[in-house]
């Protein structure tokens, strides 16, 4: 008899599993951001600390939009399985420009002299809710797309 856990199946087909669940997700990116953007401004070195830990963001950012956008990627997958879910996948597709425009803005905005710390934090509060609203988006999408296969609508 064996003792142990007992495994659950996955809920979301492994075809259709988002990013996150593909790979480690930014989410250590975006706390390490936040952490070395609270550190006091007067610090050595502050802004170098802050670019350090945008880059990956960015990085992990592009990754998500390529996985997502990309040739076969995720929305072309909700796609063929929900095609009714098309105006949503264009409200995240929009929504990867703004974020990839204010993780830019941000980066030239620390790499300016004259931007204080203080707007420098305001900026980030704002896109880390960009991010967080967007990755909630995409949840929904995902569900709204297998729910019915799941038994969740009849």
């Amino acid at each position: 008899m064996a003792t142990g856990p007992i495994q659950q199946p996955s809920v979301v087909p492994p075809t259709v599993r988002p990013p996150a669940a593909r790979r480690p997700g930014p989410s250590g990116d975006l706390y390490a951001l936040a952490r070395a953007l609270a550190v006091p401004a007067g610090e050595p070195r502050w802004r170098e600390r802050v670019i350090v830990h945008l880059t990956p963001v960015r990085r992990g950012f592009a990754e998500h939009v390529r996985v997502t956008e990309g040739p076969g990627g995720l929305y072309a997958e909700v796609l063929a399985q929900a095609p009714r879910l098309h105006r949503g996948v264009r409200l995240l597709t929009r929504e990867h420009t703004a974020i990839i425009a204010a993780l830019a803005d941000l980066r030239h905005a620390v790499e300016a002299p004259g931007v204080c710390a203080e707007e420098l934090r305001r900026r980030t509060d704002e896109l880390l809710r960009a991010l967080a609203r967007h990755r909630q988006r995409g949840a929904d999408l995902l569900w709204q797309a297998y729910q019915t296969d799941l038994g969740g609508e009849t």
